[in-house]
C-alpha cells in the first residue's frame, strides 16, 4: 500500500525560519487522502521556531541546519544532505529567510518552489506590503513560484489577490494578503503534482 501511495503522491521537502503558518496549512492539506503531497520531513535553519513545534504535533520528521556563523557553502550542503536522506520530490520554501545559491538551485531543478507576499512581478524582496502602499496600488496577493537563480523571479503557478483597503496599514494588508497564502499555497502544490504524476 505505501508502494501505491508512492505512486500518486509528491513527498515534500518544508523549509522554515519561524512560525510556519504556511507549513500549517499544508500540514492540513496533506490530511486529506485526496491531496496529491505528504510531507516528508521540514527542516527550519533556526531552531526553536515555532513551525518545528507544528512539525512534531504532526508526527512529521524536523531537523534543523543552523545557517549563522559557517560558510554559505556549508550550510548549503548539509541542507542538501538532509533533503537527500528523504525521497523528495519537491522543496517548498515557507517562510524561508534564506537566498538560496545557484549552485544550490541547480542540484534540484525545477523542484524549488517559493511563496512570495505580493503580485509577482510587483515587489521583488522585503518590505512589500509597506512598497504596496506607498505605490498606491489598488490591489495585492501572493504568488507561488518556481526558485531560480534570479530573485522572486521564477515561473508563476498560483496567484491569489486582495484589495487595498482605504485605511489598510502594512499590518492589516499582510493579514489578508496571509489568508490567501494558506490557500494558494497547497493549491499550487495540487497543481505541480497533477503536472509531474500524470504525465
Amino acid at each position: 500500500m505505501g508502494v501505491v501511495r508512492l505512486e500518486r503522491t509528491l513527498d515534500l521537502a518544508v523549509l522554515i525560519s519561524g512560525r510556519g503558518s504556511n507549513l500549517q496549512a499544508i500540514i492540513d492539506a496533506c490530511k486529506n487522502p485526496e491531496f496529491p503531497a505528504r510531507i516528508a520531513v521540514v527542516i527550519s535553519n533556526k531552531p526553536d521556531v515555532y513551525g518545528l513545534e507544528r512539525a512534531r504535533d504532526a508526527g512529521i520528521d524536523t531537523h534543523v541546519v543552523p545557517h549563522s556563523g559557517r560558510p554559505k557553502a556549508e550550510f548549503e550542503a548539509q541542507l542538501h544532505e538532509v533533503i537527500s536522506d528523504y525521497d523528495v520530490n519537491l522543496i517548498c520554501l515557507a517562510g524561508f529567510m534564506r537566498i538560496l545559491s545557484a549552485d544550490f538551485i541547480a542540484k534540484w531543478p525545477n523542484k524549488i518552489i517559493n511563496i512570495h507576499p505580493s503580485l509577482l512581478p510587483k515587489h521583488k524582496g522585503l518590505d512589500t506590503h509597506q512598497r504596496a502602499l506607498e505605490a498606491g496600488d489598488t490591489q495585492s496577493g501572493c504568488t507561488v513560484h518556481y526558485v531560480v537563480p534570479e530573485m522572486d523571479s521564477g515561473p508563476i503557478i498560483v496567484q491569489k489577490s486582495v484589495p487595498i483597503l482605504d485605511g489598510d496599514t502594512p499590518d492589516t494588508l499582510a493579514a489578508r494578503v496571509l489568508e490567501q497564502e494558506h490557500i494558494a499555497y497547497p493549491e499550487a502544490i495540487k497543481l505541480v503534482a497533477q503536472k509531474r504524476l500524470k504525465n
